[in-house]
């Protein structure tokens, strides 16, 4: 039976001299690997070689979910021509595309995720070398980040400390706060004690948490901070930390 799905490249290897096994992202679907028949030729049915970010419509012959699909169609959209104009923007695009293949299962379908994602890489497409790219590019990955994390069901709680349920807007902003990974939330000063694990954040870091709209207009130190949590975060769900995050944080 073929099937046809929007779908995003998220990794892709030489299987032969003509043909490669691709992975891609779709959003009907879910994640699904296929081998794509003389995808390498000069004159191949999926305007040439498939390469990682390339999206667009696919058709897939899958009989059984346990083998490699069939890639049969691949109607190429115009690819991300500036990613790799900027290091880090492609840095933190390869970043993105690991934890959502490491976080996501293979035919368990997000079609929300699917979208998030694509509108990360549009997004970070058009940023241009400026002197906010780090920023602007930081923030974008941050709220990606958070996007995927709601997406599988792991997103922490940032509203409350998680130990005692006090809303954070019934304190008082001069109170600290600290972040917990085996808690997956918040933690106010009352309770932290009780969390070897946690992080203390710093009120801009945690007032950014409390309300996650402020991520977006936050200053670089303040996003390099949640960014270097979420990392840790990450590392403590897959038990490693992702290939690319040495190339994400800051010192």
């Amino acid at each position: 039976m073929l099937t046809k799905d929007l779908a995003i490249c998220i990794r892709a290897t030489d299987f032969s001299e003509t043909s490669q096994i691709v992975v891609f992202f779709t959003r009907e679907n879910g994640k699904i690997s296929a081998i794509a028949k003389g995808s390498k030729r000069p004159k191949s049915a999926f305007d040439g070689p498939i390469e990682v970010f390339a999206h667009g419509e696919i058709v897939f012959a899958d009989s059984n979910k346990e083998k490699l699909a069939t890639l049969t169609e691949f109607q190429q959209q115009p690819g991300f021509a500036n990613l790799n104009q900027n290091l880090f923007v492609l840095h933190c695009c390869l970043f993105a595309m690991e934890l959502l293949n490491s976080m996501t299962g293979d035919y368990d379908p997000h079609p929300e995720l699917f979208d998030s994602f694509l509108q990360f890489l549009e997004n970070l497409d058009a940023i241009r070398s400026t002197q906010n790219a780090v920023r602007d590019t930081t923030s974008l990955l941050i709220q990606f980040q958070l996007s995927l994390l709601k997406e599988v069901g792991l997103i922490p709680v940032f509203n409350a400390c998680v130990n005692c349920k006090t809303q954070y807007a019934e304190r008082d902003t001069r109170y600290e706060a600290y972040f917990s990974s085996s808690a997956n939330g918040l933690i106010c000063r009352d309770c932290e004690a009780s969390f070897p694990d946690k992080i203390r954040l710093s009120k801009k870091a945690a007032g950014c948490l409390v309300n996650l709209q402020l991520i977006a207009d936050a200053d670089e130190k303040t996003l390099n901070e949640i960014e270097k949590l979420l990392i840790g975060h990450f590392t403590e769900i897959l038990h490693h930390q992702p290939k690319m995050a040495k190339h994400i944080l800051k010192d």
